[in-house]
């Protein structure tokens, strides 16, 4: 059976900010579903620990007030959520993120700052990402406009409720997968080792081009093409 036609794991972080080194968890989702199964989600406040700054509660409706009295403690949700998505992965499982290397970096370094074995420490080998950021970028290479997870569900015809809520976008990130392979069989032909491999591959070769361009303009413009985790660069806050 094709990949994306049985059970797909979506998962998505809401955060404190963009930064993969020192922001934090707010909320998060991970979101079983498809393969004629029932839709099975799981959801997470977390309290950072640390303040939610204006910008980051304006666009995930989490303030610092409501994360510290409903959160649960953020090291135990790190550790709830790499446990959902390891078991994922050892049922070879894809694990469905928009944009991976964001979400999967940043719960990395969550992971270490809680002392919570990380999902892709020795052992867990076995991840396989989907990510459908890469994937359009890769069949559509072409096309103007944004990228966004937003902008995917309006070109791939993907219903999208409450974007910016964890739940909302792991379900979303899902059904642009399926979507895409439904769309472009050369996806749906690959096994999901095929596909993660090729991923990595194709993350680098986007970097490469888009740094490229920016470069036109600020010479010293670096894009960063790991994927789906970005190596440590420096030490993260405490």
């Amino acid at each position: 059976m094709a990949w994306h036609l049985d059970r797909m794991c979506g998962f998505d972080l809401e955060t404190t900010g963009v930064d993969t080194e020192t922001d934090r968890i707010v909320t998060a989702c991970v979101v079983m579903l498809g393969g004629k199964h029932p839709t099975q989600a799981t959801t997470w406040l977390a309290n950072p620990g640390v303040e939610i700054p204006e910008g980051a509660a304006k666009v995930h409706g989490i303030t610092t007030e409501v994360a510290r009295a409903e959160g649960q403690p953020a090291g135990q949700v790190v550790e709830q959520i790499i446990a959902e998505l390891a078991q994922a992965s050892y049922a070879g499982i894809p694990i469905v993120i928009m944009n991976a290397s964001f979400d999967l970096t940043l719960l990395d370094r969550e992971a270490e700052r809680h002392r919570v074995h990380p999902l892709t420490g020795e052992g867990r080998s076995n991840l396989r990402v989907v990510d459908p950021r890469i994937l359009d970028r890769q069949v559509d290479r072409y096309r103007s406009g944004k990228r966004t997870l937003t902008h995917l569900c309006q070109h791939y015809d993907v219903r999208l409720d409450a974007a910016h809520s964890a739940d909302a976008d792991a379900v979303a990130a899902c059904r642009v997968a399926w979507r895409q392979a439904t769309r472009y069989p050369q996806l749906a032909a690959m096994t999901l080792d095929e596909l993660h491999t090729a991923q990595v591959a194709w993350a680098a070769e986007q970097a490469a081009s888009l740094q490229e361009h920016f470069r036109k303009k600020d010479p010293a413009a670096v894009v960063e093409g790991a994927w789906p985790l970005i190596p440590r660069q420096r030490e993260s806050a405490s």
